[in-house]
């Protein structure tokens, strides 16, 4: 772990991966619950880092910081949401390809995978999820997409994320689903956040 001060109220705090991220953003969570972590207005977890944002005295927090004893990240101790998917995707073929299976051997893979969201960013509810075997790692498209559609179900490297709108992108769209992914008039408005656990049910109807 290493603590970096961000201007006057910020800690960016550098992580050796994925999993350490997430850990360290579940503590963080854990002890603002318990009602036991130092001022601190916004926590934000990214691939590999932890921003503090609005942090009431970074020097003391970012001393605090090194001496956490962290646990592991649990599994399945947070309600799962369920994403319903249509494996349709015009990237199926190509993906089944490079996994060396069929198209519904890719399905059954990634249905049946327990995805947890590691961050988000991009576009407003759009995360990204880990829980695919690194063998699944899937390249971006050469030439990405001028519009992709909104609910496309897409693979890029070690991530699965769901579109919420209509965007440019270069991820591997193997599926569609009709979940609104982010809802303004909702509270919160995305559905999925970090920390949340995902899985992706087959057989969405069309």
């Amino acid at each position: 772990m290493r603590v970096l001060p961000v201007g006057e109220h910020a800690l960016l705090i550098e992580l050796p991966d994925g999993d350490a991220a997430g850990a360290l953003h579940a503590e963080l969570l854990r002890r603002r619950a318990a009602g036991t972590l130092p001022a601190v207005r916004e926590i934000v977890p990214a691939a590999r880092t932890v921003l503090l944002d609005g942090v009431g005295d970074p020097p003391s927090l970012a001393a605090q910081l090194t001496t956490w004893d962290i646990p592991p990240l649990a599994t399945g101790s947070q309600e799962t949401v369920e994403i319903p998917v249509r494996y349709d995707g015009p990237d199926l073929a190509d993906v089944a390809a490079l996994w060396g299976v069929s198209e519904d051997a890719v399905a059954g893979i990634h249905s049946a995978a327990e995805f947890r969201v590691a961050f988000c960013g991009f576009a407003p509810g759009f995360a990204y999820l880990t829980g695919l075997y690194d063998r699944y790692a899937t390249p971006r498209r050469d030439t990405p997409r001028t519009a992709v559609p909104a609910g496309s179900v897409a693979l890029a490297g070690p991530y699965t994320g769901v579109y919420p709108r209509s965007s440019p992108g270069g991820w591997q769209l193997i599926g569609s689903t009709d979940a609104a992914l982010w809802d303004p008039h909702r509270e919160p408005a995305a559905l999925l956040t970090p920390g949340t656990r995902v899985r992706f049910v087959p057989g969405a109807p069309r």
